[in-house]
């Protein structure tokens, strides 16, 4: 699995968007530089196609606290889009949003008056009429799922009646999503029947309604009317779209990629890792709720926005931030490949082609079991990448590395493993054998995931006498 590498592609990580809440970091050794630092970004194609939530904004005063909704949903790796009615553009602005989500904010069904005023060419104004037309359709067929929050008494009503009067009340017609709604009102317009009457249709008709809290309200009256938490309506709103948060208060450590061993200035010795595994670890740990801390060898992937990043070259490198991190983690789920051996000496100067060379090698640091050396109450999960007697070399890495798992793939296969986005895995335990066929490396993610929750819950459960 070695290749000698030519000179050295650029390794420069896109630009990080970091949101100004201070959500996600990067740490690292001195020698990494944060990705949001680098100089000539390019831009880095993303591993798996992240679920979409749209977010219907309506005017009440609760309409600030969306803005902190749009980043708890970021936190899971969810895309956000928000829709604002005219109302709501009157407590918070469109650029809020669009400053947060990375989205275009939808305030009108159809383009501003003054835009189209402002184009002389007729095709662009027809092209832009069209688009408008048809826009709240493209978003209906583009969402996993539909929040309005803040959800007025009046967009319950049209909802519940169908009525179609602006681009919100037309996307909720026009969607087959599930439909959260978090209301949020004066406390006797929640009591009103008619208020009542409409949120028992939208029930029926299989909207999820987060209640509302009671307390003091903006009017100054007190009772039932305040908007929900916004942690009770996101985990609504994973419900909705059956993300379970089972690794909620969990820190999972992941570890992905290759790593590169230095022979000269221009070379060096790497493997065909791409990273697609560890990246799906991370992003779905994310949507499962848990912390993630992501230790990665050089990819050309984008990792999930809300993952705490190391970056990595070597494998010396990489043992140094897993050891580093590894007080903060309770599950440590390691997919890196790292390099077996490094050169013994590295040369100073690029060295000239003179005919047949020995290339001296010299071992690495085992980091796996080194952290099952050092390991606590973490769970320790290994990945294993084997060509001939597969299922023995796990089992025998399980036992002499002290893991809690090991999953092992035949890396001989064609079109699964290495350079796919597919995988053919088997997961192994001390207690049980789980086959997992030929899938994408995003359900092998949840798979093993479902083994660290399981192993964590015979951990809490207590033992028969």
């Amino acid at each position: 699995m070695w290749q000698f590498a030519g000179s050295p592609a650029n390794d420069v990580a896109s630009q990080a968007k970091r949101r100004s809440c201070g959500q996600g970091s990067y740490r690292g050794t001195p020698s990494v530089v944060p990705e949001a630092l680098r100089a000539g970004s390019v831009s880095r194609r993303s591993l798996v196609k992240r679920m979409k939530v749209a977010l219907g904004v309506t005017g009440g005063i609760a309409a600030y606290k969306a803005a902190e909704i749009v980043r708890l949903l970021q936190d899971r790796a969810i895309r956000v889009q928000v829709i604002m009615t005219r109302s709501a553009q009157e407590f918070i602005r469109p650029l809020t949003f669009a400053a947060l989500s990375g989205e275009k904010v939808i305030t009108g069904m159809f383009a501003p008056g003054e835009e189209q005023a402002a184009t002389t060419d007729s095709a662009k104004i027809d092209s832009a009429n069209l688009d408008s037309a048809i826009e709240h359709i493209a978003v209906a067929q583009s969402i996993d799922a539909l929040l309005v929050a803040p959800a007025t008494a009046d967009v319950l009503a049209h909802f519940a009646q169908g009525i179609a009067s602006d681009f919100l009340t037309t996307l909720y017609l026009a969607t087959t999503a599930p439909v959260v709604v978090a209301p949020a009102m004066n406390v006797n317009m929640w009591n009103h029947p008619a208020t009542q009457a409409n949120l028992e249709i939208l029930r029926q008709r299989g909207v999820k309604v987060v209640e509302p809290g009671a307390g003091y309200l903006a009017c100054g009256m007190t009772g039932s009317g305040r908007l929900a938490e916004n942690e009770a309506i996101v985990t609504a709103v994973l419900e909705a779209l059956g993300a379970s948060q089972d690794l909620s208060g969990e820190t999972v450590l992941v570890t992905a990629g290759p790593t590169r061993e230095k022979i000269d200035p221009a070379r060096y010795l790497t493997n065909r890792s791409s990273g697609r595994m560890g990246y799906a670890v991370a992003e779905a740990a994310l949507r499962r709720g848990a912390r993630v801390l992501l230790v990665s060898g050089p990819t050309a992937l984008t990792p999930p926005a809300a993952a705490e990043v190391t970056r990595v070259e070597s494998a010396e490198q990489m043992r140094d931030a897993v050891l580093n991190l590894l007080p903060q983690s309770t599950i440590v789920i390691k997919t890196a490949a790292v390099s077996d051996y490094r050169a013994k000496s590295i040369f100073g100067q690029k060295l000239k082609r003179k005919g047949p060379m020995v290339l001296e090698l010299e071992p690495t640091a085992d980091i796996l079991k080194e952290l099952s050396s050092r390991k606590e109450t973490q769970i320790i999960v290994g990945f294993a990448a084997e060509t001939e007697n597969v299922l023995e070399n796990a089992r025998q890495k399980l036992a002499s590395k002290q893991l809690d798992a090991i999953v092992v793939n035949d890396v001989s296969r064609e079109g699964v493993g290495f350079d796919s986005d597919r995988n053919q895995v088997t997961i192994i335990t001390n207690d049980e054998v789980v086959e997992v066929p030929e899938t994408t490396k995003w359900e092998v993610a949840q798979r093993v995931l479902d083994q660290a929750v399981r192993i964590r819950q015979r951990r809490k459960s207590p033992v028969k006498a």
